[in-house]
């Protein structure tokens, strides 16, 4: 594979982070399992942490303000407490499981079929902090509810961002990256100016079908290469 043929893969296609915020009217807040003061206390923040979010959702009143804010390591702080600069929403909005994700339905790897959410709506960022159509949007959608895991651009702490710095993300949190793919598992390379990631289909011999987006002008694609063209990040498989 020429690595000219991927420096459109997946152009721009991260999404910067939440930005970080302090807490204020408070020396401590409670993060929460659930967006409600009942929720079980997961870990409690102070006033010099800064607090990355990865979604916002509504809940219970806390002192006239619903807005509840889910943090990166997955717990809802009130927003009432978060110096955001904003009444309102500054991420997205998490989906109704309040995960920003979608559960799991499917055997993994699933039919190859482009059932992608966003297809033919491209453009704006998903719910998992990346622009839909791109090919990081369409694997995070895949790892979400194929795989049951509640991925997203922060996905246990670093900024797993562009595609080539997935392959690094994956090892700073313990996640395998090798070059033995299986099914259900992420292809990634570092080729091209922003890599590229998809989603692994099917392995035969020295071989794998892949699904991608992004590929091509923001549409859905499926290939059959060389295993030695990718590397392999095992998120759940």
């Amino acid at each position: 594979m020429k690595f000219s043929a991927i420096l459109a893969l997946c152009v721009v296609s991260l999404v910067s982070p939440t930005s970080a915020y302090n807490i204020y009217k408070a020396d401590a807040v409670n993060c929460r399992s659930s967006p409600s003061t009942s929720g079980k206390v997961v870990r409690t923040y102070t006033a010099k942490d800064n607090i990355s979010l990865t979604c916002q959702t509504s809940g219970e009143n806390v002192k006239g303000n619903t807005l509840w804010d889910k943090t990166t390591h997955g717990c809802y702080v009130s927003d009432y407490y978060l110096k955001t600069g904003s009444n309102g929403y500054v991420a997205g909005k998490c989906s109704s499981n309040g995960g920003g994700s979608t559960p799991s339905t499917g055997k993994i790897p699933g039919p190859i079929k482009d059932d992608y959410p966003y297809k033919g709506s491209c453009g704006g960022v998903d719910p998992w902090r990346y622009y839909k159509c791109q090919c990081t949007s369409f694997v995070a959608w895949r790892i979400n509810s194929r795989l049951g895991v509640k991925f997203h651009n922060m996905y246990k702490g670093p900024n797993w961002g562009n595609a080539n710095k997935w392959d690094n993300a994956a090892r700073q949190t313990g996640v395998p990256v090798n070059s033995k793919p299986v099914a259900g598992c992420v292809a990634q390379t570092n080729a091209g100016n922003y890599g590229h990631v998809a989603w692994v289909a099917k392995v035969s011999g020295n071989s794998v079908t892949i699904e991608e987006y992004n590929w091509s002008k923001n549409r859905y694609s499926t290939r059959t290469v060389p295993k030695s063209t990718f590397n392999y990040i095992h998120i759940k498989v």
